[in-house]
């Protein structure tokens, strides 16, 4: 059986963190807290080379080991998970991601997926992105939610990636930050890469890939809490967590990010950012095609808050 190693330190906003609370957040996987617990008590997950618990409270530059058992076979199985499918022909989908679900399977993922979902729901899938991946184009974080494409067949997978490398697509996301910005239209402009030392976590550097997002004000609202805003954001480049490393790197991140935020919410809340628009020609027939949601539940609730707290 082989095994996933994931080496972690632990940034100055997680000092007094739980292990197994900072973890579910860092490792971005779809694994439960007591399947953490378990792993931490089979000293599969030590701190700084020590075997610990799960109520452990955490330092900063703490050095967290992660050894993921992986299984020997993964057997995707169909299960009838809700998801909305926007649109569907004999070669694309194009459905409705929830919030809190991962995309695809892999090391130390346990439960059921996106794919799991669309095995149950669409009869075809392509098979380029193999047994893992089958369909999949492009992906959004787990705590992402909102549209995606999905491909049919591998002719219709190959063009819709061609389209996302070529920029050929359109991607709105809308998004509620902490704080409010100085224009209520701007540009962030910087390369993102890997953070040197906080491996979980993407950055702002110069020797990064560059990444364009641009971004409307939508509304914002002052609290008792704090200021907070809703921004219609149009991603011009698709790099790791990019929005919400160049919202963060402008000094208001993304409410509910438990990555990129030192921020507590005034409400409990998931992270709030949503694809809500995707417009591109159709991989095989060259129609022109346009979808858009509404905001999902989760940010409506936060916004509705908002409104009757002012």
């Amino acid at each position: 059986m082989s095994t996933e190693k994931i080496v972690l330190v632990v940034p100055p906003e997680n000092e007094g963190n739980r292990l197994d609370l900072f973890l579910s957040a860092a490792l971005e996987l779809n694994l439960s807290r007591s399947y953490l617990q378990k792993l931490i008590k089979r000293s599969c997950i030590t701190v700084n080379g020590k075997k610990t618990k799960p109520n452990c409270r955490l330092k900063e530059n703490d050095t967290i080991e992660v050894v993921i058992p992986e299984p020997e076979s993964l057997g995707i199985e169909p299960h009838d998970i809700p998801i909305e499918i926007i649109y569907e022909d004999d070669d694309i989908a194009v459905i409705n991601k929830p919030a809190g679900i991962s995309v695809h399977p892999g090391a130390g993922i346990h439960g059921p997926t996106l794919v799991s979902a669309l095995l149950f729901h669409l009869d075809d899938l392509s098979t380029i992105g193999g047994i893992e991946r089958p369909g999949i184009v492009h992906r959004l974080d787990k705590d992402t939610a909102g549209l995606m494409v999905i491909a049919k067949n591998d002719i219709s997978h190959r063009a819709m990636s061609a389209k996302f490398h070529d920029r050929e697509v359109c991607k709105e996301y809308a998004a509620v930050t902490w704080g409010a910005p100085l224009s209520v239209h701007f540009t962030v402009e910087r390369p993102i890469g890997r953070h040197t030392v906080y491996r979980h976590k993407m950055t702002v550097r110069n020797d990064g890939r560059n990444a364009k997002t641009e971004l409307f004000l939508t509304k914002s609202w002052t609290i008792a809490e704090g200021t907070f805003s809703l921004f219609r954001v149009i991603l011009h480049t698709g790099r790791t967590h990019q929005i919400r490393v160049h919202l963060s790197s402008e000094g208001m991140p993304i409410v509910g990010d438990p990555l990129y935020s030192k921020k507590t919410p005034p409400w409990e809340s998931p992270l709030l950012l949503a694809s809500v628009r995707l417009s591109f020609l159709h991989p095989i027939t060259g129609k022109a095609l346009d979808f858009k949601i509404k905001l999902p539940e989760h940010l409506k609730q936060f916004i509705d808050k908002m409104e009757s707290s002012k």
